[in-house]
C-alpha cells in the first residue's frame, strides 16, 4: 500500500489546486478500507501539508514524501492491516556521503497528553480518545524493523536511516511526558512541537542535500514492486525458461491454484493412465490493464512445463507472439512447441494437451474462419469450445475494456456457458492489484474515466509520483520529447488512433509517410515481413527494434506490450463536442499525383471498425477501448496530442498544469542501476540464446 510519492514542492502544488485529499481519499478506498475517516482527511489536509511547508522552508523542497506507506513487501491485505502503514517516509540524499538518507516519520494532530502510569512513559492518552496510544518513538522503532527487515523496502540497501514524531499543533509543554527523560531514546525518538520547529528544519537540512539529482525514491518503489521489470524484458532476461516472474497476492493465489488443480486433474506426467480421467477444468481469470494476467500466464507455462506437463501459451495478439518469437531468442521449432494462436485448435490435437494457457481472451472469436484458411482449417463450432476441447485444463485469461474488433467476442459469460456446456470444474478470479502505469491505479481510473469505459465522470488528474501525463500542443512536441527520453536510454514508442490510411512499403521498400498533421508527417510501422530501405523493422520487430522509434503504432501492433514512455496521438474518430464525446467514421481517397491513399473525411479508417454494418454504440465501443489499450501501454509517462482544437482543450483542463521540473519522470531521474538497458532485438537474442545452449551442452559432456 502507497497513496501517494511526491516532492515535497509538488505535493503543496497539488494542493494548492485543492486535488490532494480527494485523491488520496479515492486511493484509500481503493485499497479497500472504506471511506477515509474526518481524522484521516483532517491530517493528510494539516499535517501533511505542514510537513511539506516546513520542508520547503528548509530550502528541502525537493525531498520526497511517500505518503501512507506499508512497512513491508508482503501484498496480503492481512499483512497491511496488521501492521499498519506509516504516516510518511522522505527520502532523498544525504548532503555529505550522497547515499540514501530515509527519515520515518509519524504526524500526530495532538495538542497535549497526559501519562497512563507514573512509572511509564510507554503510553499516554490523548484528549477525545477512549483508548491509550502507544509513544511514537516506540511505534517508529517498529516500523524501522520492519523496513529494514527481510520483508521490507530498505532491506539490503546502503542507506541513513532514522525518524521522527512532529507534533505540530503542540508545544513542548502540553506533551511533557513525551519527552521527559524516562521517554525512549534512539535515532528514530526525536520529537518536535511548535516550539521546535527551528530545530526540525535544521535536523532536516542535515540529513537531506538541496541538490536535484536522480530520484531516491526510486529505490523503495522498485523494492515494494511498483516498477516492475516489463514483460518482454524479463522473458528475454530469462531465456524464456526459468522463473521469470515473481508473482505476488492475488497474482500468486492464481497460480497456485492452477498448479494445484493440475495435480488433482490430470493423470501423473511420469506414467501412463490405464483409464485416463475425463473431468476438465476451465480457469477465468479477469482483471484490467497491468494487473499481471501475462505475468502468471508467462509463469504458469513455465512451471507447468517444468514439472513435465504438456502445455501451450495461445494468444489472439500477434503483436506480443511476434514480439516473444523474434526477442527471446526461440527457433521456428521452439516456438512452435511452446505458443498457438488461437486459430490453431480447430482439430484439436491427440491426446489432448494438459493445459493450454489463453491470454488475451477478449480476442476470442465466434468460429475460426478467414478467407486465407483453407477449408479444412475453418472452424464449425465456437472458437472457446476449440480451446476447451483441445487441453483438460484451460485457463483464460480476459479484459473486458480491450475489445478493439466487432468480432471479437470473448466475455467472461461466453466462456463460463463454454465451461457448462462441457461439463468443466470452472473457476473464476478477478485481478486488482495494478503492477503496470508505474502501479498507479488512480492513472488507470482516470484513463477510464476519461474514455467512458466505466460509469464514473471525467474528473481532473491528481499527480501522485507514479505515473506521469501531459498534455502538448504539436505532435513536433511530442515527438520531441518521446524521443529525448528514447535518446537518455528510456524504452519509447508513439502510437495513434486508426485515422490515416495505412500503405504497404513499394517496390524500393520505402514506407509513405501516412500519418500526416500538418507539416508533422510520419510512417505507420512498416507492412512488411523484412527491413525497409531505411532500416525501419517489420511491423513484428516494431515495437522493441530501435530503428522503430521512427515510425507510428496503433492498437493491433501495441496491444500486450509497453514501454517507459508512449506518445499517444488521438485523431478525431474520437472528439469532445461541448459537453460529451463524438465519434466519427471517416473517407479515404486516392492521391492522383502521389498514387497513394489519402485522408478524405477525418475520422477512423480501420477497415473492420468503421464498416457502415456496425451499429453507432458498438462502433463508439471499439473506439474507446483502443484508445484505453493506447493509453494504458507506458509504465512511466504518457504524452498525450489531439489533432482536435477542442479536445486538447478538454484534455489540458483535465490534466492541468505540469510542472515539468518537478514532475515529469525522465531517465536522468532514475538511480543509474535501476535503470532498463534497451536490449538489441530479435537476432541478437537467438545468437545469444545458441551460443548459451552450445555452452551448457559442452558443460554437460564434460560431466562424463
Amino acid at each position: 500500500m502507497l497513496l501517494l510519492r511526491l516532492a515535497a514542492r509538488d505535493l503543496l502544488a497539488v494542493n494548492a489546486r485543492r486535488r490532494l485529499v480527494p485523491h488520496l481519499a479515492a486511493r484509500w478506498v481503493h485499497f479497500q478500507r472504506g471511506e477515509s475517516s474526518d481524522g484521516e482527511r483532517s491530517a493528510w489536509a494539516r499535517s501533511l501539508v505542514s510537513l511539506a511547508e516546513d520542508l520547503v522552508a528548509a530550502g528541502r523542497g525537493n525531498v520526497e514524501m511517500i505518503v501512507e506507506c506499508s512497512p513491508t513487501v508482503a501484498a496480503t491485505e492481512g499483512v497491511a492491516r496488521k501492521h499498519g502503514q506509516i504516516d510518511v517516509v522522505l527520502v532523498g540524499r544525504h548532503p555529505m556521503e550522497g547515499t540514501l538518507s530515509v527519515q520515518l516519520v509519524e504526524l500526530k494532530q495532538w495538542s497535549s497528553v497526559t501519562r497512563v502510569e507514573a512509572a511509564t512513559a510507554d503510553l499516554v492518552y490523548v484528549p477525545g480518545e477512549e483508548k491509550p496510544f502507544l509513544h511514537p518513538a516506540l511505534q517508529l522503532g517498529e516500523y524501522h524493523a520492519l523496513f529494514t527487515g527481510p520483508t521490507g523496502p530498505l532491506y539490503g540497501l546502503q542507506f541513513e536511516c532514522g525518524g521522527f514524531a512532529y507534533l505540530h499543533n503542540a508545544t513542548d509543554e502540553s506533551v511533557r511526558p513525551l519527552l521527559s527523560v524516562d521517554a525512549p531514546t534512539g535515532p528514530y525518538a526525536r520529537m518536535y512541537t511548535s516550539d521546535t520547529r527551528a530545530s526540525l528544519l535544521k535536523d532536516l537540512r542535515c540529513h537531506f542535500t538541496d541538490e536535484d539529482d536522480y530520484s531516491a525514491a526510486e529505490y523503495i518503489l522498485h523494492r515494494m514492486n511498483l516498477r516492475n521489470t516489463p514483460l518482454l524484458d524479463a522473458m528475454i532476461k530469462s531465456s524464456g525458461e526459468d522463473t521469470v516472474f515473481t508473482l505476488r497476492g492475488r497474482q500468486k493465489k492464481v497460480a497456485d491454484d492452477v498448479l494445484e488443480a493440475s495435480e488433482l486433474t490430470l493423470d501423473a506426467p511420469d506414467r501412463e493412465a490405464l483409464v485416463p480421467r475425463p473431468q476438465r477444468a476451465v480457469f477465468l481469470v479477469t482483471g484490467g490493464a497491468g494487473t499481471g494476467k501475462s505475468a502468471i500466464g508467462l509463469q504458469l507455462r513455465a512451471d507447468l512445463e517444468a514439472a513435465g506437463r504438456t502445455v501451450k501459451y495461445a494468444s489472439g495478439s500477434r503483436a506480443f507472439n511476434a514480439a516473444i518469437k523474434e526477442n527471446v531468442g526461440y527457433t521456428e521449432t521452439e516456438f512452435r512447441e511452446r505458443f498457438a494462436y488461437f486459430s490453431n485448435f480447430v482439430t484439436p490435437p491427440e491426446p489432448p494437451l494438459d493445459v493450454l494457457i489463453c491470454d488475451e481472451a477478449h480476442r476470442l472469436r465466434d468460429r475460426t474462419t478467414h478467407w486465407r484458411l483453407p477449408a479444412e482449417k475453418r472452424g464449425t463450432k465456437p472458437q472457446v469450445d476449440e480451446l476447451i476441447e483441445a487441453s483438460r485444463l484451460t485457463v483464460f485469461f480476459l479484459d473486458g475494456a480491450q475489445t478493439v474488433r466487432p468480432y471479437e467476442v470473448g466475455t467472461a459469460e461466453l466462456i463460463e456457458d463454454a465451461a457448462r456446456r462441457h461439463g468443466a470444474v470452472f473457476r473464476h478470479y478477478r485481478l486488482v492489484e495494478q503492477y503496470r502505469c508505474g502501479g498507479s491505479d488512480a492513472y488507470i481510473r482516470w484513463v477510464r474515466a476519461l474514455l467512458g469505459v466505466s460509469s464514473q465522470e471525467p474528473h481532473a488528474w491528481v499527480p501522485d509520483g507514479l505515473m506521469h501525463i501531459e498534455v502538448v500542443d504539436t505532435p513536433d512536441e511530442m515527438e520531441h520529447i518521446v524521443r529525448t527520453e528514447f535518446e537518455a536510454g528510456a524504452t519509447a514508442r508513439m502510437v495513434a488512433g486508426y485515422c490515416w490510411p495505412w500503405s504497404k512499403p513499394d517496390k524500393d521498400k520505402n514506407l509513405e509517410n501516412d500519418v500526416r498533421i500538418g507539416d508533422w508527417h510520419r510512417p505507420w510501422n512498416a507492412s512488411s515481413e523484412s527491413f525497409c530501405a531505411n532500416g525501419e523493422p517489420p511491423s513484428r520487430k516494431w515495437p522493441v527494434h530501435d530503428g522503430g522509434i521512427g515510425q507510428i503504432g496503433c492498437v493491433y501492433t501495441a496491444q500486450g506490450l509497453e514501454w517507459d514512455w508512449c506518445g499517444v496521438i488521438m485523431g478525431d474518430d474520437m472528439v469532445w463536442r461541448t459537453d460529451r464525446w463524438v465519434f466519427q467514421r471517416g473517407k479515404q481517397r486516392k492521391d492522383p499525383h502521389a498514387g497513394v491513399m489519402r485522408v478524405a473525411r477525418a475520422g477512423s479508417l480501420d477497415p473492420k471498425v468503421r464498416t457502415s454494418t456496425l451499429d453507432d454504440d458498438a462502433f463508439a465501443r471499439c473506439v474507446r477501448h483502443a484508445y484505453h489499450v493506447l493509453l494504458t501501454r507506458a509504465s512511466r509517462a504518457t504524452v498525450l496530442y489531439s489533432t482536435d482544437e477542442e479536445t486538447r482543450h478538454h484534455l489540458r483542463e483535465l490534466v492541468g498544469d505540469t510542472d515539468v521540473q518537478g514532475l515529469r519522470p525522465s531517465q536522468e531521474s532514475i538511480p543509474p542501476e535501476l535503470r532498463i538497458t534497451r536490449h538489441a532485438g530479435g537476432a541478437r537474442g537467438r545468437r545469444a540464446r545458441r551460443a548459451r545452449n552450445k555452452a551448457r551442452r559442452k558443460n554437460e559432456m564434460m560431466l562424463f
